[in-house]
């Protein structure tokens, strides 16, 4: 079977069924009854409104506004709340949030080893975790083949996080009761999709959360302070982004990274790129304001197009 009909196949399992992928990530355990209060001031977004079972988007800022890392912050107990990185910036926002923490009732630690994390994507997915259908960032304990774990609400369906050693045990009880093992690939098609930026691939540490058009998931306004607040809240009010967030209908396939250039000015790097089934070549790029849709890029040196598109793809 060639790649590109594997990946098809996976493609309409996404689509149609349940495709279970198994995620590396970052997790640190925000310990204590100062823990919400702590991040409060730390996180771009409201973290003293969750409730237990409730979760959110949002980002570490340096003082300039720079996103250090984006993450999901689950509050899993009323002392204890989760939060799950990229494994690239777990360190970086650990390093920061231990260092910030002193002199609080909080314990900050990395859970990495413990936890384990698995996403169920697709129309089953709440019927093969066995649970009710969850709003996105919603958590709740449960057991799966016996195993405590804890279920959360994803936009694509159910993500499972489960003690490590459990491993065996949770994805042989899901592929059971029907969830296909799917290729990081295959995800990553709907990702693009979807118009969702991943750090590590549109953005990094020189982006602002305005660029990545992340604002109005990730950030509160009405919220206390919290380091880089002053650019966020003046950008957001007064001013606009040199940058912005777009999809990219390219002529042929191309790979992440490439200069994308608009005339002889380069105005941003291709992200994520993939062949969609439903759309062909497509990509995400945060690019200069000047790009704007309907623009025509050249991307890298190879004589690959790409129409600048406003998100989502339809």
């Amino acid at each position: 079977m060639s790649v590109t009909v594997e990946l098809d196949a996976q493609y309409r399992q996404l689509r149609e069924e349940c495709g279970l992928l198994e995620r590396p990530r970052g997790a640190i355990d925000v310990l204590g009854p100062d823990g919400a209060d702590y991040l409060q001031g730390q996180l771009t977004n409201d973290v003293e409104a969750l409730g237990v079972g409730e979760g959110q988007y949002a980002a570490l800022l340096d003082r300039k506004g720079h996103m250090q890392t984006d993450l999901r912050v689950l509050r899993v107990g009323e002392d204890a709340i989760l939060l799950d990185t990229e494994p690239q910036t777990k360190d970086a926002a650990l390093r920061h949030l231990t260092m910030y923490s002193i002199g609080r009732d909080v314990q900050v630690g990395d859970a990495t080893a413990e936890r384990a994390f698995l996403s169920l994507i697709g129309p089953r997915a709440a019927e093969i975790a066995g649970t009710p259908p969850l709003p996105e960032f919603a958590n709740e304990a449960t057991k799966l083949a016996s195993v405590d774990v804890v279920a959360v609400g994803t936009r694509e369906g159910i993500d499972i996080l489960f003690p490590a050693a459990e491993r065996e045990r949770v994805i042989a009880a899901l592929t059971d009761a029907g969830a296909v093992e799917v290729s990081p690939e295959a995800v990553e098609i709907l990702r693009v999709e979807s118009g969702v930026p991943r750090f590590g691939a549109e953005m990094d540490a020189g982006t602002m959360p305005a660029e990545a058009s992340i604002v109005d998931d990730a950030v509160s306004f009405t919220k206390g302070c919290y380091i880089g607040q002053e650019t966020v809240a003046r950008l957001h009010y007064k001013g606009k982004p040199n940058k912005h967030l777009r999809g990219l209908r390219l002529s042929a396939s191309a790979a992440p990274g490439a200069a994308l250039r608009l005339g002889d000015k380069e105005v941003g790097t291709l992200g994520g790129a993939v062949v969609s089934p439903a759309h062909g070549p497509i990509g995400l790029a945060i690019v200069r304001r000047e790009a704007e849709p309907g623009a025509e890029l050249t991307v890298g040196e190879d004589g690959v197009t790409a129409e600048v598109v406003a998100l989502p793809f339809s």
